[in-house]
């Protein structure tokens, strides 16, 4: 599944997004400046054009999550995850809304599985959200069997920048720590049967075709619209003045002659 991280909040970029080919489309409250009206807004005008907003919140809070799937969030990305027990904190929010307190937390411990009318309701149709989680440290790798073991996780996801530091090696996306630790998590996700992901922020596709050829990943987000945006933009610009100034010196040479 691909999809790219939206930051404009423009009423006219859904509809030109809708027709990019692709699968989702990635919110990011972490660390882009949307309050809860403007997720919410967004969050309706891509999933009524058929893009399931998938939002990543601020930190690995369960009323964090449920803020954002009440403002119709069609799934959470948790940041920053390390221990199964956030990990068993977001399946609640997630999976079992709008249940918490003592009857979620007999549930998530297995004490008390829901049933009857309770279960039917939980578990009704149109009602299912994704759960990921991002991955983006050495205690979330060395945790990474266990977290990938909890009931209703859909995917993990690599946060290049922050795992890159983290191991020691901050923006080397090509060094061979970052690769193995990527190799490693698409591996081990793709083998307990829940989905592997990355956010390329920088767009680099050769890698991305790497991770899925070879690697095993099957959730792409690629770039930004503002990454986008800045790319070509300063590829046109430089384009220009380049011809200009071509233009110009032969026009001086001309009248000179």
């Amino acid at each position: 599944m691909f999809g790219t991280l939206i930051v404009s909040t423009s009423p006219r970029w859904p509809t030109t997004v809708a027709g990019l080919g692709l699968d989702f489309v990635f919110l990011d409250t972490e660390h882009i400046a949307l309050d809860r009206h403007e997720l919410s807004w967004m969050c309706q005008a891509y999933g009524a054009l058929g893009l399931p907003p998938i939002v990543r919140i601020s930190s690995p809070d369960p009323y964090l999550a449920t803020m954002a799937l009440d403002g119709g969030a069609a799934g959470i990305v948790a940041p920053y995850v390390e221990t199964v027990e956030q990990v068993r904190a977001l399946r609640g929010a997630v999976k079992c809304r709008p249940l918490k307190g003592h009857v979620l937390d007999e549930h998530l411990s297995g004490r008390s599985p829901f049933a009857g009318d309770l279960k039917e309701y939980i578990r009704r149709p149109g009602t299912a959200r994704s759960l990921i989680v991002n991955i983006e440290s050495i205690p979330a790798i060395e945790n990474l069997d266990a977290i990938l073991a909890v009931p209703e996780l859909d995917a993990v996801l690599i946060g290049p920048h922050d795992l890159s530091c983290n191991l020691g090696v901050p923006e080397q996306y090509n060094h061979p720590r970052f690769e193995e630790a990527c190799r490693t998590i698409f591996r081990k996700a793709r083998s307990a049967g829940i989905g592997a992901g990355v956010h390329s922020f920088y767009g680099d596709v050769a890698q991305e075709i790497a991770w899925i050829n070879e690697a095993g990943a099957n959730l792409i987000i690629h770039s930004a619209d503002i990454v986008a945006f800045a790319k070509g933009m300063a590829a046109d610009i430089s384009q220009m003045r380049t011809a200009s100034r071509m233009t110009r010196q032969v026009t001086r040479e001309t009248i000179t002659i």
